[in-house]
């Protein structure tokens, strides 16, 4: 069975696609829309950016080292690639967060600080494991990409914002209820038969799938509204 629902076969290019975790990257960047398009005003442009720090810092950076830590996908990416692709992810980022700071509002700083760190800490694990937890993933996941871009759009951070990253951390939180022990099930008991492990974790990848959809479906409606 695949260590995660939607990893490919091992080997080349697909290793690369399995390393983005596809669901949650998009996940993530329906975040940073969702922020985006509840600030009074509607810039696209910053949301752009926004998205683009978001892929890079999640999507690839984060991943890289989750890889690198202890190659949770069982991807063929040698370790040197995998730092590569952290350390340049990461540095486009932080550099994109660095230069919206300066032009639009410093606040964002505190941010891309926040989430440099966390990065680094919650995916490899530092200060033994004090970083990597449900909360710990809630906040450094769910919060950021909303408040940030929010807070880019808007220059300050209003109750709407906040309730909306609440909304964010708690669904972030149903959903690591559902996909750790599903994760558990398929990566660490190769000692139960696959038709009873496919019975059990099917219920829950169904539900997760189903929830990645709603979110972006969400970003979608609200890009369509604030677009017209």
């Amino acid at each position: 069975m695949k260590p995660a629902y939607y990893t490919l076969r091992p080997g080349g290019w697909r290793d690369y696609v399995s390393l983005l975790h596809l669901p949650y990257t998009l996940w993530n960047l329906s975040y940073v829309t969702i922020g985006a398009a509840l600030a009074p005003e509607w810039r696209p442009l910053r949301l752009g950016a926004g998205l683009a720090a978001f892929f890079l810092g999640l999507g690839v950076g984060a991943h890289a080292l989750d890889e690198l830590h202890d190659r949770p996908l069982g991807t063929r990416i040698p370790d040197a690639v995998l730092c590569a692709l952290a350390g340049v992810s990461l540095a486009g980022a932080v550099a994109i967060g660095v230069v919206a700071a300066i032009v639009w509002t410093p606040w964002l700083a505190a941010i891309v600080a926040f989430c440099g760190f966390m990065v680094v800490a919650y995916n490899l694990e530092l200060f033994g494991g004090t970083f990597h937890g449900d909360w710990q993933l809630v906040v450094a996941w769910a919060v950021p990409p909303i408040l940030a871009a929010y807070l880019a759009a808007a220059g300050n951070i209003t109750w709407e914002a906040i309730m909306a990253a609440a909304f964010g951390a708690l669904l972030i939180l149903a959903q690591r209820r559902l996909s750790t022990p599903i994760r558990a099930v398929r990566r660490r008991m190769p000692e139960v038969e696959d038709d009873a492990r496919a019975a059990v974790v099917r219920g829950a990848e169904d539900a997760l799938r189903a929830m990645t959809a709603a979110v972006v479906c969400l970003a979608i409606a609200l890009v369509i509204l604030r677009a017209r």
